[in-house]
This record gives C-alpha cells, structure tokens and sequence, in this order.
C-alpha cells in the first residue's frame, strides 16, 4: 500500500523541525510540492533547504506541480476555498498516482502545523479514500507558537480562554466572551478596526525567518508603525505572511 507522510515544519526556521518530523523525512521516497510562482519561490527554496539539511538518510525525489491559483476577492468566500481544495486535490492526485509506486513513501511538508488552519490533511484524506492510501500526520511548531515565544508572552491570561480566528471572522466584531484573541489569514489589516479601543497588540510578520518582523504595544500607538512596516515588507516580497494576538487592557 502506499503511504503518505503530512508533515508540520514549523512556520520558516528550519530549526523548528521537530525530531519527529526528522524522522518521518527520513522515511519519505517522493516528496510532493505545490509550487506558487517566482513570488514565493523562497518558500519552496525554504522546503528544499529543510530536505537538504535533514533528509539524509535514504535517496528521494522530489517532484513539483503549480499550485492552483485562488480568487482574493470572491463574492462567495467558502465556495472559493472548496473550489481550490478541489483544484489542489486534483493536482496532488496527479502526482500521487503517476509518481509513487507501490509500497513506496510520499511526503507533503506543511508549513506550520498541518492542524491549524491547513487543509492538506482534508485534501489527502480525499485522495485516500479514492485511491486506498494509508496516512499518517507528524505534527508541526505553529506561526502562533512563535509569536508568542517572540514577544516573550503567554497566549491566555490566568483562568481565561484564547479565540483563534481569522481577519474575514474578526471585521464581524470582536468575539463574544472572548479576552485574548489570535488572528491569522488576515488581508485586510482588519486590526485597524480596533485602533480606537483600548486593546493591546503582538504582531508579528515572517516568523520564523530571516525577514522577521515583530511589534507589541498599545494598538493605538503602534497601528500606523505596522501599517507602515506591513506595507513596504509585502511591497519588496510580492507577499506577506502575519499573525498577531490582540487583548483588551
């Protein structure tokens, strides 16, 4: 039967690779990447450097398709993200069936960890029932672990809860109940709504590389520094990857 191995590397530092992670590398025959275009050839270049530095112990391939590009403003934002689950299933499924062999060992690296706000084990969980292939997740140092390690700060306060969401669910308003709040996926700056309260914030953009860039403070006083920084980071890298958690004071 054939396997696949989803694999969490951590959000950027190659450090973060988990031994167990290591492991599994080790374990893989055929390695499988989406690719995203010249504008973010160094995140498959940050794959690459994970499996020349730690998948050592055995020969392996590694084989590219395109990744399928996504609508950034659809009228329908779930059908959208079925539609390219749908499209990344297809290509994953191509290189699946044409490029494993029986018995062999395909990895999927997945930044961050493959639990959180990831739908690589959904889509391989798809692939698998058509195909009869066994799956096993390695789990993987998350962006929201980083930032908290980063700006040296616990995500909860003692006996409170943290909501994680995402910029689109955050411009609903702030969520109920709710005292820290983690966001990710946001691109729409959609802290900017809060800049009039008294919310505190710790953001943090490419965490984990060499292009990291961290803020903390009162969100009122340091909004217009991360706009700014924001900005010229995804203007002279063609994209930007940020997280931030946001309390009320």
């Amino acid at each position: 039967m054939k396997k696949i191995l989803i694999i969490g590397i951590g959000p950027g530092d190659p450090r973060h690779v988990t031994l167990e992670a290591i492991e599994a590398l080790n374990r893989v025959d055929v390695f499988f990447v989406l690719e995203k275009g010249a504008v973010k050839r160094d995140m498959v270049a940050l794959r690459h450097e994970i499996l020349q530095r730690f998948a050592t112990g055995r020969p392996h391939r590694v084989v590219e398709a395109p990744s399928p590009p996504r609508e950034r403003t659809p009228a329908d934002y779930l059908a959208c993200v079925d539609d390219l689950n749908r499209d990344k299933q297809a290509a994953f499924e191509r290189m699946i069936v044409g490029e494993l062999g029986e018995g062999q060992c395909g990895g999927i690296l997945a930044w961050g960890d493959p639990a959180l706000y990831d739908s690589t084990i959904r889509n391989v969980e798809a692939i698998a029932a058509r195909n009869g292939l066994e799956i096993e997740v390695i789990p993987g140092i998350s962006a929201i672990q980083v930032l908290a390690a980063r700006h040296r700060i616990t995500l909860n306060r003692i006996g409170q809860s943290v909501h994680i969401t995402t910029g689109r669910r955050l411009a609903e308003g702030w969520p109920e109940a709710a005292d820290s709040v983690v966001v990710m996926l946001d691109g729409e700056e959609t802290y900017n709504r809060f800049a009039d309260q008294d919310v505190e914030i710790y953001w943090g953009a490419y965490l984990g590389t060499q292009d990291e860039i961290l803020i903390a403070g009162r969100l009122k006083e340091v909004v217009a520094e991360i706009n700014r920084r924001r900005a010229a980071a995804r203007a002279a890298k063609g994209w930007i990857m940020d997280t931030y958690l946001m309390r009320r004071v």
